[in-house]
């Protein structure tokens, strides 16, 4: 895969910047920025560009917009990169109008992934419905557009799939109404829905329902509050293309209403009152009062709700909320005498996530608490110069996931973000 120029000056300017300004971040700067181009990125026969994950030979919908995120600030200036950022954007919009329910997909029909009880397509990897999954399309594509001006990207079939991503979340709105089930056998509780494929019972609130979160395990409760914010904010971006690029008054409207109904639905029934840090969001809720707070490293989560652009890191409901998920409160934040963060169920007991420390640094507005994160993050990667996927607090050296370039993604954002805001000056 042949770098876009103007990303490996890039990293180069990175290495040479935290060479001066932090020693023990250089050796990363440069490899974790260019990690996705170089290893995840792949030109296909037909001449588009196809994302894998890193170890898993599959493009989540999620991942790979996470993966190129950092990249886009760049393409204005570069036609090459124009050409691999836009061909995954319409990847993803071909995707999700191939089946809207996946979360993961093959490059092409060789049917290679999980045999699970469901709908089967051989275009499909896995099939676990994930709201977030549909978000981060229409995040990245609205951010290539506001970024760079280029609009060639809102073509018929990504029309299509802000259409497909619509009726899909107000279906899930009553998932009584929905034909979605997943069930997997010979596995973990967490890989499978209950209640024959269904998940558990949920009340009509205004949000849309997920069967996983972001980390592929199941929800508890059917609605899943970060996923929903972000759903709320994606429909929002939907209807400001539809507006502007497609001249869809009708298509707009529609999605600006369902983003007010999620909207209502998280503030009436995603909060709740906890007797130590007030009223916090919660992550879960079925809508009859049943509430799993907790917070989980993976992104959507409500420690991100800032990165997301759902809410300012001031808002007195995420301060709250913020509190609580980055201490003892949170059954996912761990400790060890070499790092502090979240974890997730979806990893050993007792593991905190890189991405967790690198979301908590990136919705900081402390000086000291981004400092930490950064020195945690530059004592625990076991001297491999990349990031994890999640790392034993007390013996960084015991890690999952030695190839995972969300990860690396989301770190380089965060490296490039504070030497932009000559971070290490102040």
């Amino acid at each position: 895969m042949e770098i876009p120029e103007i990303l490996k000056k890039r990293a180069d300017e990175l290495e040479k910047y935290y060479r001066i300004h932090c020693q023990a971040l250089a050796p990363l700067a440069a490899q974790c920025f260019l990690n996705t181009m170089e290893t995840t990125v792949r030109r296909l026969a037909d001449g588009t560009y196809f994302v894998i994950t890193g170890d898993i030979p599959a493009m989540w919908l999620r991942d790979s917009a996470a993966q190129v995120r950092p990249y886009v600030k760049y393409a204005k200036e570069d036609d090459r990169l124009q050409e691999i950022l836009e061909s995954i954007i319409a990847k993803q919009a071909d995707f999700v109008c191939i089946d809207p329910y996946a979360n993961a997909f093959n490059e092409c029909a060789n049917g290679m992934g999980h045999k699970d009880d469901t709908v089967l397509n051989d275009h499909v990897w896995e099939r676990k419905y994930e709201v977030d999954s549909l978000c981060a399309p229409l995040y990245l594509g609205y951010l290539y557009w506001k970024t760079t001006g280029i609009d060639r990207i809102f073509t018929k079939r990504y029309c299509e799939m802000i259409r497909v991503i619509l009726h899909l979340f107000t279906t899930e709105q009553d998932h009584g109404r929905s034909s979605y089930f997943f069930q997997r056998d010979n596995c973990p509780d967490t890989d499978t829905l209950p209640n024959r494929g269904r998940g558990n019972a949920v009340r009509v609130t205004g949000m849309t329902w997920s069967g996983f979160r972001p980390s592929d395990d199941r929800c508890d409760y059917g609605y899943l509050i970060p996923s929903n914010m972000m759903a709320a904010k994606a429909m929002c971006f939907a209807a400001e293309i539809a507006r502007e690029y497609y001249k869809s008054k009708e298509l707009a409207a529609k999605c600006e209403a369902l983003a007010k109904e999620i909207q209502e639905g998280i503030r009436e029934y995603g909060i709740t009152e906890h007797p130590e840090f007030g009223r916090i969001y919660a992550y879960e809720t079925d809508g009859f009062g049943n509430y799993n707070l907790m917070d989980d490293a993976n992104s959507p989560s409500l420690l991100s709700m800032p990165y997301l652009g759902y809410c300012g890191r001031e808002d007195p409901l995420y301060r709250n909320t913020r509190r609580f998920v980055l201490s003892d409160a949170n059954p996912f934040y761990f400790k060890g005498n070499k790092a502090q963060g979240m974890g997730s169920p979806h990893t050993p007991e007792g593991y905190v996530w890189h991405i967790g420390i690198i979301m908590q640094a990136l919705t900081s507005g402390s000086r000291q608490e981004i400092l930490e994160c950064l020195y945690m993050l530059a004592g625990t990667h076991a001297g491999t110069n990349y990031m994890h996927e999640s790392f034993d607090p007390s013996a960084p050296e015991k890690y999952s996931r030695p190839w995972f370039a969300w990860a690396n993604s989301l770190f380089a954002e965060l490296l490039d973000k504070l030497m932009d805001e000559n971070f290490w000056e102040g």
